[in-house]
C-alpha cells in the first residue's frame, strides 16, 4: 500500500510549487543551476538541470504562502546572482530549444527519459502545482470529480507559454499541448474509490512501468505523500501576484468542494463523476485561445466567454475564499493576459525585449 498522509495537516493547508527557469545573466538563455545551490527543502532540482523548483511549507493560509513564496524567489535571485545567473518566471522560455536542454543528474529522472523518449526531452516548460490538503482519501477522490471541470479556467486564465525555440506557437498555453505528449497526462480516469486510485498506481510500479507512482502527471491528482489534492494546471505565472491569486483559488476551491457540482446522481443522491468528454474539449480549447476561448459550461448545456465562467467560479467560491480570509487576494485573476502581453512585446520589440521584461517582472 501506498503511505498517505491524508488528514495530518489541518484541512484546506496550502502548498505552492513554482518552477522557473535559470539563465546567463548576460544572454538570457537556459543555463545549468549549481548543484550547491540546491537546499534540498525549499529550493529543488527539476527535469533538467537549467530549472530550479521552488517550495513553501505548509501553509495555513494564501497570504502566508504569499509571504514564502516572496522570499523564495527573493532566495533563488540572490543565489544566482552569486553565480552570474538570472531566474525567471513563465510557462515556456520564448527562445529555449528543449532538446538541447541537459537532464539533471538523477537516477528516476534518467530512467523517465529513457523510457518516455522525445516525449520527455520535449517538457522543458514550467507548471504552478498547488497542494490543497484534505481530511481523507475518500474526501481527497470526491474533490478531485468537484474541482476538475472548472480546470479548463484556471488554464485559459494563467496562459503563459506562446513562443517554443524562437517562435509563435499559435497556442495561449503551449505548455498544456507538450504535456499532453506524456502517458497518463490531462483528465485522470473515474475512479469509484480511492483504493481503486491506489491499485492503479501500484500497478504501474509493480508492472516497471514508473519508479514511483508520482510518475502521473495528470492535471490533478491525489498526493498521499503530502495528504493533499494536487492541482498542476496553471502555466507558471511571471508576476508573483498571480501565483498567489492562484494560489488561493486552489485553496478556495478544494475547500468548497461538492458546492462546485449543481446536480447530483438521481439514484444514489452523489454527484457524478465530471464529464471527461467535456474537459478534453474545454482544455483543448483554453490551451489554443486562452482567455478568449469559449468554453462549455461544465453542465454542458451552453457555451460561455472565460471571463464570463471566472466571475461564475469566484462567485461560487466567495463564501468559502471569505472564510479562509483570502477573497482579497483573487483580484488579478480578473484582468490577467499574460500570453497576450508577452505576444505585443514580441511581436512589436522582439524576443530580446520580450526576455528582459519577463526577468524584471519575475
Amino acid at each position: 500500500m501506498i503511505e498517505q498522509r491524508f488528514g495530518e495537516s489541518p484541512p484546506w493547508s496550502l502548498g505552492v510549487e513554482e518552477e522557473l527557469f535559470v539563465l546567463d545573466a548576460e544572454t538570457l538563455e537556459p543555463a545549468l543551476w549549481p548543484p550547491e545551490l540546491f537546499d534540498g527543502t525549499r529550493l529543488k532540482a527539476e527535469l533538467f538541470a537549467t530549472v530550479v523548483e521552488l517550495t513553501t511549507g505548509i501553509c495555513q493560509t494564501a497570504e502566508q504562502a504569499a509571504g514564502e513564496l516572496g522570499e523564495l524567489r527573493a532566495e533563488a535571485r540572490r543565489r544566482a546572482v552569486s553565480s552570474r545567473l538570472v531566474v525567471v518566471a513563465a510557462g515556456t522560455w520564448p527562445t529555449a530549444v528543449s532538446e538541447q536542454q541537459p537532464i539533471t543528474n538523477d537516477p528516476g529522472y534518467r530512467a523517465f527519459v529513457e523510457r518516455t523518449g522525445s516525449p520527455a526531452r520535449r517538457q522543458y516548460c514550467s507548471g504552478l502545482h498547488l497542494h490543497v490538503g484534505v481530511p481523507s482519501a475518500e474526501a481527497c477522490m470526491a474533490g478531485l470529480e468537484a474541482v476538475l471541470p472548472w480546470l479548463p479556467v484556471l488554464l485559459a486564465v494563467s496562459a503563459n507559454s506562446p513562443y517554443v525555440a524562437g517562435r509563435e506557437t499559435g497556442l495561449s498555453s503551449t505548455r498544456a499541448e507538450i504535456l499532453a505528449l506524456l502517458p497518463r497526462a490531462g483528465a485522470p480516469p473515474v475512479f469509484a474509490s480511492y483504493a481503486e486510485w491506489e491499485g492503479y498506481a501500484e500497478r504501474l510500479v509493480n508492472l516497471g512501468l514508473a519508479d514511483r507512482w508520482t510518475r502521473i502527471w495528470w492535471d490533478l491528482r491525489p498526493h498521499p505523500d503530502y495528504g493533499t489534492l494536487e492541482i498542476r494546471m496553471p502555466d507558471q505565472p511571471t508576476r508573483l501576484e498571480a501565483t498567489v491569486a492562484f494560489a488561493a483559488l486552489a485553496q478556495a476551491l478544494v475547500a468548497s468542494g461538492e458546492q462546485l457540482i449543481p446536480t447530483t446522481h438521481p439514484r444514489t443522491g452523489s454527484p457524478p463523476p465530471a464529464d471527461r468528454g467535456i474537459y478534453a474539449e474545454n482544455r483543448w480549447a483554453a490551451a489554443r485561445f486562452g482567455r478568449d476561448a469559449q468554453l462549455l459550461h461544465p453542465d454542458g448545456s451552453r457555451l460561455h466567454s472565460v471571463p464570463d465562467l471566472l466571475s461564475e467560479l469566484l462567485e461560487r467560491i466567495a463564501p468559502t475564499a471569505r472564510r479562509l480570509g483570502s477573497e482579497g487576494l483573487l483580484a488579478p485573476l480578473e484582468t490577467l493576459a499574460q500570453a497576450e502581453e508577452q505576444l505585443a512585446v514580441g511581436r512589436e520589440q522582439g524576443l530580446s525585449a520580450l526576455g528582459k521584461r519577463l526577468v524584471a517582472l519575475t
